[in-house]
């Protein structure tokens, strides 16, 4: 089943069950992803939907660390709910071993010998790692393998 797919059915499922945090975090999801797919003329494909999800996860746990600094723990123990709802539908995260053994792929692969070439590794890991792994400690281990 496509991911798009599964929002939906959660979707039903929470309204369902009256869930209400959860039906809202869904609800905010298919929002964004219909924006995107009238905005950009694209179709809501996994790879598409994927990439919405993993930004929803990144701006909730900003506002969460924000919100703590501020001593807003309630809206913090919000977007950290709307967190662990979104996070259902993202696949499930690399480990560390995995990670190393992806890494180690996208170099021989892309043929990589320095830091030039961090692009074409970073291209090559982008799909196999969206969702799974944050990109930005992914980037950054990118750049100690390749230094």
């Amino acid at each position: 089943m496509a991911l798009l797919e599964q929002l939906q059915e959660a979707q039903k499922d929470a309204m369902r069950a009256k869930d209400k945090l959860r039906l809202g975090t869904i609800r905010m999801a298919l929002a964004e992803i219909k924006q995107r797919q009238i905005d950009a003329q694209i179709q809501p494909d996994d790879p598409n939907v994927l990439a919405v999800l993993t930004k929803m996860v990144k701006q909730r746990k900003e506002s969460a660390s924000q919100y703590l600094a501020a001593s807003r723990q309630d809206l913090a123990d919000t977007e950290l709910a709307e967190i662990t709802v979104i996070e259902q539908f993202l696949p499930q995260a690399l480990t560390a071993a995995e990670l190393d053994e992806l890494l180690q792929q996208a170099i021989s692969a892309t043929g990589a010998s320095g830091m030039q070439d961090m692009a074409k590794v970073m291209a090559w890991l982008k799909p196999q790692a969206q969702g799974r792994t944050d990109m930005g400690a992914l980037s950054g281990l990118v750049k100690s393998r390749l230094s």
